[in-house]
């Protein structure tokens, strides 16, 4: 008899490894009843991850969006599942054990039926309350190993580690090869450990295909025993995402495995369905180099999940600082040269920050510390001179355990700036705070929501659900949508404004074939209406006495773009004008791909003006705060 092996759609990871959104709750309704029909699914993976922050980001709410999308599948007996990232749960910074356990409750109600629960470190002690939660919550509990390739992470190290969770409770184990790039053989070799001391343990295999060993390693997996694969489909399989449903459902095939036929007509559905979603407005946040295979991604170890935000963040840091080169007469670089900058820098750092796994959130942190480290060595700075708090917590232990050894440079670098190590257990360090969103919701009359799920979203990404309440989200996410779609939009002809001596009042311009009369000015405007005649005061002189009160101001200045903070939890108390500030007090945070970098007075002074609001895009150099 033929050994079955199973199916699971990554229809969440489909999109998130490919851009930066997913469908709305209406697509996903339209196009499950697809996948269903298709046949071939035994799990599809719905949500966790960035699902929920991201329905929050374009203004919708991820709890409609769970229990609208996972019921037919429940419906239709497909199990459910959902990926959370143990000590950080749904988001990219740790999490109260109170809220966590929330999370596991809601989820299970909402309709989901897996919890694939991974550390970024691979702490067993990060992923102990994620099994009890789990399991608490009706779960059924899936720990994953974060795999990756470096001289600590061997097959022993990997087989240990399923031991260990296993017997913590452990219903499942997943081997999740995040960036692809775990070797076909040595991951037979891990399934294979695991099946041999537990037979009776189901096993998923989780794999990307960008640097293009994913149909390898899928067969081997086959052979070493494993019971689940995660699949993609087209138009969004291969590329920095997964292997194509049918290419393994083909390749099984033939190698003797039982695996469940396809219905095509099916398939092409829910293929043109997903195309209509990106052409509806995913694909403005679709990178199309997402769509290709690259085998310089074994070197750098980044996965594949994180490569539509990498590549946003790339295209963002490169235009400011193409900007900052031509300011300093110097070449423009193009992405590709920064590309590689930055996977030569993750290779130069990751073995000195003790060979974090290159997975959320710790993927990031080493992605960003070294495009930090790039574009500060490209200013003629000094590597490591710019480290985000959040990368700091994991360097000193308070994320958990490293898998490696710290280079002595970053020891040292860690106290020259005051850092503590920590060797306690991480989820110690965040205690409970329910009662304090609890608190909120009450005061500003919100409804908890049915099972608390809205008590949930507010403990788990305070800034995004209060501005999902207030609209601000929705209105963000539309001006951004109409921007990426008029920055595709073709460029107005290039207009012709006559030279000469002499100072016309007016002209005519010709746009697109259209003659249009415009008034014109030269020269100093503000000493011309200073002299017009009228005995007015001209703008020039209504401005100084503000500009003489902005002069002797002193400002502070953001050091790289992103997103201005005043503070990145509800434990801080923000700034405001009045306030009496020391040199190195931190006066505000810059949150910059998904880490927030903290911002230190460099002088003594009182604040005189807070020049940006909370969640406000800045640009290096722009004044944030003034001091007097």
């Amino acid at each position: 008899m033929k050994r079955e092996i199973k199916f699971s759609l990554l229809y969440r990871d489909m999109w998130q490894s490919s851009g930066k959104y997913v469908p709305r709750v209406d697509q996903l309704e339209k196009v499950a009843p697809a996948i269903i029909d298709m046949g071939c699914f035994d799990r599809v993976e719905t949500n966790g991850g960035g699902f929920e922050q991201i329905n929050l980001l374009f203004g919708e709410n991820p709890n409609v969006a769970n229990r609208r999308w996972t019921q037919p599948f429940n419906d239709a007996g497909i199990q459910t599942h959902m990926l959370e990232r143990a000590l950080n749960a749904i988001r990219m910074s740790p999490v109260p054990a109170d809220v966590r356990k929330l999370m596991f409750k809601v989820k299970k109600l909402q309709g989901t039926d897996i919890a694939r629960s991974f550390c970024g470190l691979n702490d067993v002690r990060n992923l102990e309350n994620s099994i009890k939660f789990a399991k608490e919550g009706g779960m059924i509990s899936q720990a994953a190993l974060s795999l990756t390739i470096s001289e600590v992470h061997t097959v022993e190290y990997y087989t240990n580690l399923a031991n260990q969770l296993i017997e913590m409770g452990a219903d499942e184990i997943c081997v999740k090869d995040m960036a692809g790039i775990g070797r076909p053989a040595f991951i037979g070799k891990i399934i294979k450990n695991i099946k041999s001391a537990h037979p009776n343990t189901i096993v998923q295999y989780h794999g990307h295909s960008g640097p293009g060993f994913s149909m390898a390693s899928i067969l081997e997996a086959a052979h070493a025993g494993v019971d689940y694969v995660d699949v993609a489909m087209e138009p969004l399989s291969w590329g920095t995402g997964h292997a194509d449903v049918l290419a393994v459902q083909g390749m099984l095939k033939d190698a003797g495995y039982a695996v469940k036929d396809i219905n095509m007509k099916a398939y092409m559905e829910v293929r043109s369905l997903t195309q209509e979603f990106i052409d509806d407005f995913l694909g403005y946040y679709i990178d199309p180099k997402n769509r290709h295979m690259n085998s310089l991604l074994i070197g750098s170890g980044l996965p594949g999940g994180m490569m539509g935000s990498l590549m946003a963040d790339l295209g963002n840091n490169l235009e400011s600082l193409n900007k900052w080169l031509v300011k300093n007469n110097k070449p423009t670089l193009t992405q590709d040269d920064l590309l590689i900058k930055l996977f030569n820098e993750v290779e130069y750092i990751w073995p000195k920050l003790g060979y974090p796994p290159l997975v959320t959130p710790f993927s990031q942190y080493v992605k960003n510390l070294a495009l930090m480290n790039v574009i500060q060595l490209i200013k003629g700075r000094e590597r490591w001179s710019m480290i985000a708090d959040n990368i700091w917590d994991m360097i000193v232990g308070k994320s958990g355990q490293l898998p490696g050894e710290l280079d002595p440079e970053i020891i040292e670098l860690a106290k020259a700036n005051g850092k503590e190590f920590y060797t306690g257990v991480p989820q110690d360090l965040y205690p409970d705070n329910l009662d304090v969103f609890k608190q909120e919701m009450k005061e500003k009359n919100w409804d908890f929501g049915q099972d608390d799920e809205e008590l949930l979203e507010l403990a788990m990404h305070p800034e995004q659900y209060r501005a999902y309440k207030s609209g601000k989200a929705k209105a963000d996410f539309e001006a951004d949508l109409a921007a990426q779609k008029a920055a595709k939009e073709p460029k107005p002809e290039k207009v012709e404004v006559p030279v000469g001596n002499y100072e016309p009042k007016s002209m005519i311009i010709d746009i697109n074939g259209e003659k249009f009369k415009v008034g014109v000015s030269y020269g100093d405007i503000a000493a011309e209406t200073a002299a017009n005649g009228n005995g007015k005061v001209a703008p020039a002189q209504k401005e100084a006495p503000v500009a003489a009160a902005v002069a002797e101001a002193h400002d502070v200045l953001a050091p790289l773009e992103g997103k201005f903070m005043l503070t990145k939890d509800t434990s801080e108390t923000p700034l405001k004008v009045g306030d009496t500030v020391k040199e190195g007090d931190l006066v505000c945070y810059i949150e910059s791909m998904k880490t927030y970098n903290a911002i230190v007075a460099d002088k003594d002074g009182k604040v005189v003006g807070i020049l940006k609001s909370n969640g406000d895009s800045v640009e290096e150099d722009d004044v944030l705060i003034q001091l007097a």
